[in-house]
């Protein structure tokens, strides 16, 4: 990777371009596309998967990263998984290994998508899991991630088992242990988000709650092989939190998930008793590792990284002299993070202006969480249309600047937007025409903000997903 923090961005140069409110903005979305472009299934399936003649025996293989499977030893392949990203990757996968090849190998399979994320295949079956914008688990993610069990126990010892894993993979493979229901999976996923959870303790309490999350897919799997593919929308790429590990033997940890309510202070809420219950229950038994019989790998295809590596590209392609950075733990509060993006657009262009050495631009990328007030006060937004609001609550001065911050997904919160945008021309509207960004701020309605003034970031489904990615370009 190429990523460089902001001290160490550039040589000492006074050469900076003037540019106008409305080129920052074209340059940053096309900045941003760019980091969104690199992480398509299509390119890194193809980039990971080949299939021809081995170099040495010239017998057709199948490359998977750096393993290589020998095609005669493989009887059928099968497939599974979950995740935004999860169309795209099947219909990558099914163009790499071809259509004689999908009728040999006797390729089928199973993969939970969102809704609006369902498209033709050959040979892979696609599930809607949930609608739309909502990222919750449903009863036909239930019953995706049940095909998905029966789909893995029934191959045996020559069979290679592919699992595809993207961001969202957590709600759309819901599989209820006894004594936990639907309904109360759902609820106190909303409540730890609510909470301002971070992703790695809603997956530390979610893998507690289900029989596929933590080694549970791997430990029904009866193939001889199974290699998991993965787009990380987790930062530092723990594999046991991405899509809350269904392939990971995790020894299981209920006292973990209840020192996560207790941190987030819903272990005195009455309406989280019956989780805590089980949890507690769960804590009182020995604890021991899920049993995995298949061989088991796992690869990273993209991730965060990837995304901001290929954005710094195309912002020293357009000119900028551009500083990265990728979140490698979970990050703090969407307004503590805009707070710190602003400081340092404000250094660059202060730097700017004295002709000092420094970057005209910064591209970050993470997942920084947000704290929801009651639902009879909130308003409509996401992570990233909050981050971009409370850069507008701290800075009164846009001139020659832009911030964009979006979702790799196409989706910010249980919106139609990907995220949203700031600059001078658009903190003008918003003053003349009344709207006070700190009041929509304090009730989560940064939606309701953003689109009368025509800052929203708008794509649909992208067809992929690693956290969110942010801009800030600067001129003279």
């Amino acid at each position: 990777m190429r990523l460089r923090s902001l001290n160490e961005a550039v040589e000492k140069t006074t050469n900076f371009m003037h540019r106008s409110a409305e080129t920052l903005l074209e340059d940053a979305l096309a900045i941003w596309q760019a980091g969104v472009q690199a992480v398509m299934p299509d390119r890194l399936i193809r980039e990971f998967v080949r299939v021809g003649p081995s170099e040495t025996t010239r017998v057709q293989t199948l490359e998977i990263g750096p393993e290589s499977f020998l095609l005669t030893d493989i009887d059928r392949i099968a497939v599974v998984g979950a995740g935004k990203a999860g169309a795209g990757m099947v219909v990558a996968l099914e163009q790499v290994l071809g259509r004689a090849l999908l009728q040999e190998k006797h390729v089928h399979g199973w993969v939970n998508v969102p809704a609006d994320c369902l498209t033709e295949t050959m040979a892979i079956g696609l599930h809607a899991a949930r609608p739309a914008g909502i990222n919750e688990p449903t009863a036909a993610g239930v019953a995706g991630t049940a095909q998905m069990f029966d789909l893995v126990k029934q191959l045996g010892p020559r069979d290679l088992c592919l699992v595809l894993l993207s961001g969202g993979g957590s709600a759309l493979m819901p599989a209820p242990i006894e004594g936990v229901s639907l309904p109360d999976k759902v609820f106190i996923t909303q409540r730890l988000a609510a909470a301002g959870a971070t992703i790695e303790q809603l997956n530390a309490v979610r893998r507690e709650l289900s029989q596929v999350k933590g080694g549970g897919l791997a430990t029904a799997c009866r193939a001889g092989r199974m290699v998991t593919l993965i787009l990380s929308d987790v930062p530092g790429d723990h594999l046991e939190t991405i899509a809350s590990g269904p392939t990971v033997a995790c020894t299981p940890n209920p006292q973990r998930a209840i020192g996560v309510l207790e941190t987030l202070g819903l272990d005195e809420d009455p309406d989280t008793q019956t989780i805590l219950q089980v949890l507690r229950q769960q804590a009182r038994k020995p604890s021991k590792a899920a049993e995995v019989t298949a061989s088991a790998g796992h690869l990273i295809l993209g991730n965060n990284a990837t995304a901001v590596d290929a954005a710094g590209l195309e912002a020293e392609r357009r000119g900028y002299r551009h500083a990265m950075i990728s979140a490698t733990r979970p990050e703090g509060p969407a307004e503590e993070v805009a707070a710190h993006l602003v400081e340092v657009a404000q250094t660059m262009r202060a730097n700017i202006f004295r002709g000092a050495a420094s970057p005209d631009c910064l591209i970050s990328g993470g997942e920084p969480t947000v704290q929801l007030v009651e639902p009879h006060q909130r308003g409509k937004g996401g992570r990233n249309q909050q981050l971009v609001l409370a850069g507008l609550v701290k800075l009164n001065d846009w001139k020659n600047l832009t911030l964009l911050s979006g979702g790799t997904d196409g989706e910010d919160g249980p919106t139609d937007a990907a995220g949203a945008w700031a600059n001078q021309p658009l903190a003008e509207r918003a003053r003349s025409s009344g709207l006070e960004p700190a009041d929509y701020l304090d009730r989560n309605d940064a939606y309701s903000f953003f689109e009368p003034l025509g800052g929203l970031l708008k794509t649909g489904p992208t067809h992929t997903n690693v956290c969110d990615l942010r801009v800030i370009t600067v001129s003279e």
